[in-house]
This record gives C-alpha cells, structure tokens and sequence, in this order.
C-alpha cells in the first residue's frame, strides 16, 4: 500500500467514524433492542498475505448462523435479524469497518476479504499475487456484479484491478460504490 492511500484511509476513515457515530449507536441500540444480541459480529476474515483478522459487522444474522457465505445458504433469509435485511440492503452493516481501515487491516478499496473457510477463493487469489494486496471494504469486483459473480470472475476482476491500480482509479471505485449501493446492485440477502 502507498503511503499516499495509506494517509487517505486514515483521513477518510477518522471522519467517516465520526460523521457517522450518531447512526452507529442508533443501529447498534436497534439491533440489541430487536434481537438481544450484541450488535457487533466479528467475522473471522482473510487479510493480506493471507492473515486472519477479525473484520467487524452490524450483526445482521442471528449467532446461530452456519459461517458461509451468505449465497451458499439454503435459506439465508431464516437467519436474518428483524432489520438484518435493511442492514444488508443499503450496506449499513459494512459501517463498523471503517475501524479496520482506520486499523490498517483494511482500506477502503481492494479485493474483499475472503471468509476464513473460503478456500478456493483464497488459493486462486494466492496464484495470482493478489494476496499481496489489503483488502478492501468495496473493490472492483464489488461493483461489477458482487454476490452474482462466480469466485473465477471474481478473480479475473480482482487481477484487472492489480494491474490498473492508482488513486484515481479508487476513485472511480469509490464513487461507482455509491452508486451501486442505492441502487442495491449484486446485493442478493
């Protein structure tokens, strides 16, 4: 990572974490209130060089919930939490990342941290050098068909990503993020 990008995900993310502190304590308090679970879930996630770090979440599933991913369940709408689908639907649960960024075991644009149990994910990532890179809260591949891509076109965009990597193209990520989450783009639960 540049040090440039670094500075920017520091920046980025210390204002993020305060403008959006009042919203934060209101999902949290709405989350406890409608399930009486904490309102955190810490997902055990692959990081760069394919360390594990514990990436936090809204809590949108309920605690027993099988930890794949959420378009391999049979039936993921019976683990959502009575505002887990609003949650999911508008990326509000992805809020609590801005800490990991913040942390430097994020940025806010790169391949999205794979699941620890995601195996063929992580190998084909691994082959292809892209687990030199940290991952990110949104990346290419997110706004080009997220849950509706199968882990080789995941892949290949995260390699296109590689390749073309500069500010301003994280840029245009960013700013196509935003777009794709009114929009509720890729987003399948």
């Amino acid at each position: 990572m540049t040090p440039s990008k670094r500075l920017f995900d520091i920046v980025c993310a210390s204002l993020g974490l305060v403008l959006t502190l009042p919203l934060m304590l209101l999902l949290a308090f709405l989350i406890f209130v409608s399930t009486g679970e904490s309102p955190l879930y810490w997902s055990q996630r692959v990081g760069r060089y394919n360390a594990l770090f514990a990436m936090p979440k809204f809590r949108s599933m309920r605690q027993k919930t099988p930890q794949v991913a959420t378009h391999l369940m049979t039936d993921p709408d019976a683990y959502l939490t009575p505002i887990g689908r609003f949650l999911r639907r508008t990326s509000l649960d992805e809020l609590p990342q801005l800490w990991s960024v913040l942390h430097g075991e994020m940025s806010f644009v790169g391949p999205r941290p794979a699941l620890f149990n995601q195996d063929d994910l992580v190998a084909l990532r691994t082959k292809a050098g892209l687990h030199k890179l940290v991952p990110g809260i949104t990346g290419w591949a997110q706004i080009n068909g997220r849950d509706s891509l199968s882990i080789p076109e995941k892949v290949c965009l995260e390699e296109e990503y590689l390749r073309r990597q500069s500010f301003t193209f994280d840029l245009l990520i960013l700013w196509r993020t935003f777009s794709a989450t009114a929009h509720h783009q890729g987003v399948h639960h």
